[in-house]
């Protein structure tokens, strides 16, 4: 299979991207290189013939139509989003204009090359979104893929935005859609700004580790590699105008998740001096905090066959090592734009 990946060069893309092309498919990374992308991230595979680059942002509709008409690809796997809370909160326009924006003009690409390819039945448009639009859970319940939409940052309205546009595009042009819904990832090549690379390197720097609030709130954690299997099986096997959400079944509040990173890192690279656990720092919480998320996962299982092979803990274990063992990676990016400070204040 032939498969345009927008945002290849990010956090979870970059894993679709190395997997894609250890199972033998070719790819083709489009992304616009932002601040969160890395392309270290995709040295593994750069000089493998079946990898193919493209420096473009989905915002340019002119681009997308020429990529699709120079690669024309069997599927396409739309990654490419602004995806920090924190930083929609302070700049909520980025993520207006990249996902939702940038969605629209990745369905009207791959809508007029389809139609000009005589509307191919095998063709693909897999949008990659987050649990985040179905809002906040009380202590009870999951979100399953009827659960209506209740987004209440800028980031998860936008993707919410992005969800709609999809399915509007399926229902109205006949586009082959399929739709994911996925929980927190985390796991190697995670930027620097999100929760667990943010515990792992403050960690090692002596640096306190913030915890929101009481660090009460909960979530459901998958491993990224976890989901990049899920993704390309629904890319292949997904019903038409499906959606699917993939889950990891490892709830875990914040703090039980801060420490057992640092129970790990105590065990695996000790202090001279005491815990790491004891760096952890309280501080105030970010505005709409939602309270918690936790995925059923049983349509996945049910019509598909996938499940999570790896538990949190084993996966936290091996982020730590991969941390550990590539600190030139993360040590490059501590100085881009907003990493190490405290965003998402401005509400």
């Amino acid at each position: 299979m032939k498969i345009l990946v927008t945002g290849g060069s990010g956090f979870i893309g970059s894993a679709v991207v190395r997997l894609a092309i250890a199972r033998g498919h070719e790819v083709i990374n489009l992304d616009a290189l932002t601040y969160a992308a890395c392309q270290e991230n995709v040295a593994a595979v750069a000089d493998n013939p079946r990898y193919h680059f493209v420096h473009a942002d989905i915002r340019d509709r002119a681009k997308l139509d020429e990529v699709f008409r120079e690669y024309a690809p069997d599927a396409v796997m739309h990654l490419a989003a602004e995806s920090h809370v924190d930083r929609s909160i302070d700049g909520p326009s980025d993520f207006i204009e990249t996902n939702i924006t940038g969605t629209f003009n990745m369905l009207e690409a791959a809508r007029g090359y389809w139609i000009d390819a005589g509307k191919p039945e095998s063709f693909r448009f897999h949008h990659i979104s987050t649990d985040e639009v179905y809002g906040s859970l009380g202590e009870e319940g999951l979100f399953t893929e009827t659960t209506a939409y209740d987004p209440r940052s800028p980031y998860s309205a936008s993707k919410a935005s992005a969800d709609h546009l999809v399915r509007a595009w399926h229902e109205t042009y006949g586009l082959p859609v399929v739709i994911t819904n996925c929980s927190n990832n985390y796991g190697p090549y995670h930027f620097p700004e999100k929760l667990v690379p943010v515990v792992i390197i403050n960690a090692l720097s002596g640096k306190p580790i913030p915890i929101y609030g009481k660090g009460d709130n909960v979530r459901d954690w998958l491993f990224v590699e976890d989901h990049a299997d899920a993704l390309l099986l629904v890319v292949q096997e997904g019903k038409i105008g499906r959606s699917y959400n993939i889950g990891g079944e490892n709830e875990r509040t914040n703090l039980e998740l801060v420490r057992t990173l640092l129970t790990i890192l105590d065990a695996v690279r000790p202090k001279s001096d005491g815990s790491y656990l004891d760096q952890i720092e309280f501080v105030a919480d970010r505005p709409g905090h939602d309270q918690r998320y936790a995925i059923d996962p049983s349509r996945i299982r049910d019509e598909l066959g996938w499940r999570p092979s790896v538990t949190v803990e084993e996966g936290l274990e091996r982020t730590v090592r991969w941390y550990l063992d590539n600190e030139d990676w993360w040590q490059a990016l501590l100085d881009r734009k907003g990493v190490g400070e405290r965003l998402g204040t401005k509400a």
